[in-house]
C-alpha cells in the first residue's frame, strides 16, 4: 500500500509538471502581411483617391503609400470638378494627384472624360447647333488628354452609357451628338494622346446580362470599325448577397472581348438594405471577405495580358461613397475607419494565393 501511495504521488507530480510545462508554451502567432498589397499582388493594386483627404489626413496617406501602385482620381478628373466652366479648366487638385503619384512612381489611372451625370449648369445650358456641340464635346475631351498627356497612363473615356436592359442610355451626349457619341470619344482621346490606354466603364456586369452583352458587343463593333477601344472597365460596386457565379461570371464574360480587364471601383456593401440601425458583426466581416477572395480570384485567373488591375472606390470605411450618398451606415472596403486591415484584406490575400 505504501509502494503504491508512493507510484501515485510521483504520477500526480509528473502530470502536473507536464501540465505546467504545456500551459508554459505559447499558442502559435499569427502570420500578419507586412508588405502591402503593391508587393504581394501580381498585378496592379489601386484605390480612387479624395484629394483633400490625401492633403489632410496622414494615415490616409501612409496606407496609399504602402498599399498601392495606383491610383484613381475619386472626383478630381470628373468633368465637374476639371472643367467647371466652359473657358475655365481646373487643373489644380488633379495635377497635385499627378504629382504625388510620379513621385512614387506609381500609375495613374483617369476618370472619367464623358459622364452624363455631375454635369456644370454651362453644359447643361449650353446653346448651339450640331456643330457647336461636337466642337465643345472634342474640345472637352482634348484639352484634358493633352494636359496629362504622359503622365495618366489610361482613361476612363465614357462612363455609363448603357441601361440595365441593354439599351443606350438617353443623355445629354446622345441626345445631341447621336448614339455614336461613344466611339467618337474614344477617336478624340486616342488623338490626344495615341499612347494612352483607353477604357470603356460601366456597372452592373454582374447583375444584368443584357448589360454585358451590350457592352460586348460595343467592343467587338469598335474593333470592326478601327474604333481605338483597349480594355473594359468593370467598376463592380457590389454586395455581400451577390452570388459567386454571378460576379465570376461578369469578371469572365468581359475577358471574352479579349480587351484588357480594370475591376474599377471595387466595393462590397453590407448595407443594401439601407437598415439605418445595422449593427457591424463579425459574421458580415466573414462573408464580405469571402465575397473579395472570389473577386480576386476570378481577376487572378485571366490571361497575365488583361489583367489590368484592380481598384477599389477609396480607401477606408468611413472614405466611402456609399455612407453620404445613401445616408447609412456601411463598411465596404478593406480597411476600417482608423485604415487598419480588416477581414476584407485577408479575403483579397486569400484569393491571390
Amino acid at each position: 500500500m505504501y509502494k503504491l501511495l508512493i507510484l501515485l504521488t510521483f504520477g500526480a507530480l509528473f502530470l502536473i509538471s507536464c501540465s505546467s510545462k504545456k500551459d508554459l508554451i505559447p499558442d502559435p502567432v499569427p502570420v500578419v502581411e507586412t508588405k502591402g498589397l503593391k508587393e504581394v499582388s501580381p498585378f496592379p493594386f489601386g484605390a480612387s483617391v479624395s484629394i483633400n483627404l490625401l492633403k489632410t489626413r496622414v494615415p490616409y496617406e501612409n496606407v496609399i503609400r504602402k498599399e498601392y501602385n495606383s491610383v484613381t482620381a475619386e472626383n478630381a478628373m470628373k468633368i465637374g470638378g476639371l472643367h467647371p466652366s466652359e473657358n475655365t479648366f481646373y487643373w489644380t487638385d488633379a495635377d497635385y494627384l499627378v504629382t504625388f503619384a510620379i513621385g512614387l512612381g506609381i500609375r495613374v489611372h483617369g476618370h472619367t472624360l464623358i459622364w452624363h451625370s455631375s454635369l456644370p449648369s454651362w453644359v447643361t445650358n449650353f446653346q448651339g447647333d450640331a456643330v457647336a456641340w461636337e466642337n465643345m464635346f472634342k474640345t472637352h475631351i482634348q484639352t484634358i488628354v493633352t494636359h496629362f498627356k504622359g503622365n495618366v497612363t489610361s482613361w476612363d473615356v465614357v462612363n455609363e452609357a448603357f441601361n440595365d436592359d441593354g439599351t443606350l442610355r438617353s443623355t445629354i451626349w446622345s441626345q445631341h451628338l447621336g448614339n455614336d457619341y461613344v466611339a467618337r470619344a474614344f477617336q478624340y482621346a486616342h488623338e490626344a494622346d495615341p499612347n494612352a490606354l483607353l477604357f470603356y466603364n460601366e456597372y452592373g456586369h454582374e447583375y444584368s446580362s443584357a448589360k454585358r452583352t451590350a457592352v460586348n458587343n460595343m467592343a467587338a463593333d469598335f474593333k470592326t470599325r478601327g474604333i481605338p477601344i483597349d480594355g473594359l472597365g468593370l467598376q463592380m460596386h457590389t454586395n455581400q448577397n451577390q452570388t459567386d457565379a454571378n460576379l465570376i461570371t461578369a469578371i469572365n464574360t468581359a475577358a471574352q472581348t479579349g480587351l484588357k480587364i480594370h475591376i474599377s471601383e471595387l466595393d462590397i456593401s453590407l448595407n443594401q438594405a439601407n437598415n439605418q440601425s445595422l449593427v457591424l458583426t463579425d459574421a458580415h466581416l466573414t462573408l464580405q471577405a469571402a465575397k473579395y477572395k472570389v473577386i480576386v480570384k476570378a481577376f487572378a485567373a485571366l490571361p497575365t495580358a488583361q489583367r489590368y488591375g484592380i481598384t477599389t472606390w477609396n480607401v477606408g470605411d468611413a472614405d466611402s461613397w456609399l455612407r453620404s450618398f445613401y445616408n447609412r451606415p456601411d463598411w465596404p472596403l478593406p480597411f476600417d475607419d482608423n485604415y487598419n486591415r480588416k477581414p476584407a484584406y485577408q479575403g483579397i490575400l486569400d484569393g491571390l494565393k
